[in-house]
């Protein structure tokens, strides 16, 4: 069987990540093969977090809610996107789970609306 022609459905995440299990359900219940990374294993590339973040912006992709982000005391913390993005490539426990990605079209976080529209030729 040939792989498929086009681009493939990326998601970036952790496998104990209840958002990023959620993704996964999401793309399987459809029959759609997505492309698993499990950043505790292999964090994503310098270059890869940047596009995301030049699509989405910084702030999209940085998880404002965790215990981490407060316990780190960063949301009393003015930032700009290259500051964030600096701390964000340097813990990437702070992202905001899964990032998801289809050719040009990006996600950050449980959003499937945007799932929706991510559909392999």
């Amino acid at each position: 069987m040939a792989p498929p022609a086009g681009p493939v459905i990326q998601v970036f995440g952790r496998e104990d990540s209840q958002e990023t299990r959620k993704a996964l359900r999401f793309f399987r219940e459809r029959r759609i093969a997505v492309s698993f990374v499990d950043i505790t294993r292999k964090p994503p590339a310098p270059t890869e977090l940047r596009r995301f973040a030049e699509r989405l912006g910084a702030a999209a992709l940085a998880d404002t809610g965790s215990r981490l982000w407060r316990d780190q005391g960063l949301g009393y913390l003015r930032m700009d996107d290259a500051e964030l993005l600096e701390r964000l490539l340097a813990d990437p426990r702070l992202l905001r789970l899964p990032l998801i990605r289809f050719g040009n079209a990006f996600a950050a976080g449980v959003d499937e609306a945007a799932w929706k529209t991510f559909r392999p030729a």
